[in-house]
């Protein structure tokens, strides 16, 4: 089952590479995998913990998998991101599936840090391992309460049992959420849908949820690859095969280009492999290693995010504290994090800048309700300013409409958003 998963990574890369590129929307909610700098900043990630439970193979005298990472990144003084879970023991009953198979942990829910050991992960179980984390400066990101995929995924998880619902989605993660609030005074930012699925049943997607959460979508440039598994019958050379990979990709990268990772985000696991393995606990240091050598900082995806918020933005273009203050409360950025401003602005896009947030928002949610489907990105915005008279009746949703008429308020033809950014007055 790994090498199918291997196999399966592989083609979506080659299928991503042959069809048009993915067409992105401004958004509230965007997809951080990286920012722009060139400084030699970058931040890792640690998703499915804490966990309460030794490495594997236990080489560090019975110490928790988590406290060997955070001594780690003590060492090399840099700060990690921890992508927690709440508690998984709520998802029973189930039984484990084949070692080596993404059902490892569970056939139709996920368990951490093993099924049948729920109690020695998450953060309903570890106070000492959260308390930890935070006392040393590092960042924790909402990973679902009880790890349940937001939609279907049946290529690999087709006997999984989902949410399906903004409503369910939002409920799981909030429950995580004010947790951390009440027991840590912590208030988290960002959020990885578990999986990375991201359309649901109902017609919402997990940026709703992040919307709706005020959060941002946490994602990943670099795979740190310690949660696959090799194939190799033998344990310890499986082991080795496993670090191996983990470091030798970020190794080779670094020697073709040492700027390779400047602003990047880096995944890995607090957890076992799917052969039940943990190859993340000693190929940390390895990889820190590398980066201290090449000059590098490892800090938390919000310290890199401080640096710049946007892929395609950084502290070297005019515009740059503007955008970043407007994109407190409006959407001045792709999905994917990306300003684009050299583009032309369409009077879709100028509308989810003229319209407020909760108007815009409203609008869409009350249209994807009444129908179930899927909306336009735009469509409460266009619905509010056709209603204030700033656009015309009958102006299309999908913003694909660079001019219109004489008359009516919105950039001429040909006007790209940094032209309509460097005039807009906040």
């Amino acid at each position: 089952m790994s090498l199918v998963v291997k196999i399966g990574k592989k083609g979506k890369r080659l299928v991503k590479k042959l069809l048009p590129e993915e067409k992105h929307h401004l958004s509230y909610t965007r997809r951080i995998e990286r920012v722009k700098t060139g400084k030699r900043l970058c931040a890792m990630t640690f998703d499915d913990g804490p966990m309460d439970l030794p490495a594997a193979p236990d080489r560090f005298e019975g110490r928790p998998l988590t406290d060997v990472l955070l001594d780690v990144l003590a060492e090399f003084d840099a700060k990690g991101t921890f992508d927690v879970i709440g508690d998984t023991s709520e998802n029973y009953p189930d039984q484990a599936g084949k070692l080596g198979s993404a059902a490892w942990g569970g056939v139709r829910f996920d368990h951490y840090p093993d099924i049948g050991k729920d109690d020695k992960g998450g953060v309903i179980h570890c106070d000492r391992l959260v308390r930890r984390i935070l006392e040393e400066g590092h960042q924790i990101t909402n990973h679902g309460y009880r790890h349940i995929i937001f939609g279907k995924k049946p290529f690999v998880y087709g006997r999984r049992e989902y949410l399906g619902s903004v409503d369910r989605a939002v409920d799981d993660l909030n429950k995580l959420d004010q947790f951390l609030r009440e027991k840590y005074g912590y208030e988290m930012a960002m959020t990885r849908p578990p999986h990375y699925v991201d359309i649901m049943q109902d017609g919402f997607t997990s940026y709703d949820v992040c919307d709706r959460l005020g959060y941002q979508y946490m994602a990943a440039s670099f795979d740190g690859a310690g949660w696959l598994p090799s194939t190799l019958s033998n344990p310890d050379a499986a082991l080795e095969a496993e670090v191996n990979a983990m470091v030798e990709p970020m190794r080779k990268a670094l020697e073709k280009d040492p700027d390779f990772f400047c602003g990047q985000i880096i995944f890995q696991k607090d957890g076992y492999n799917m052969a039940k393995r943990t190859p993340v606990a000693f190929g940390l240091r390895r990889q820190l290693e590398l980066l201290k050598e090449y000059g590098y900082r490892v800090v938390t995806v919000a310290e890199l995010m401080e640096e710049s918020p946007f892929a395609d933005l950084d502290r070297g273009d005019p515009l740059f504290d503007k955008l970043c203050r407007l994109q407190a409360d409006r959407a001045v950025a792709y999905s994917d994090n990306r300003v684009r401003l050299d583009q032309p602005m369409t009077w879709g896009e100028l509308a989810m800048l003229l319209a407020p947030k909760k108007e815009a928002m409203g609008r869409r949610w009350a249209d994807i309700r009444r129908t179930g489907k899927r909306a336009h990105p735009y469509c409460g915005a266009l619905a509010w300013c056709v209603e204030q008279g700033l656009l015309p009746k009958g102006t299309k949703a999908d913003g694909s409409v660079t001019a219109l008429p004489g008359g009516h308020f919105g950039p001429p033809a040909g006007f790209t958003r940094r032209d309509v950014y460097a005039a807009y007055q906040e």
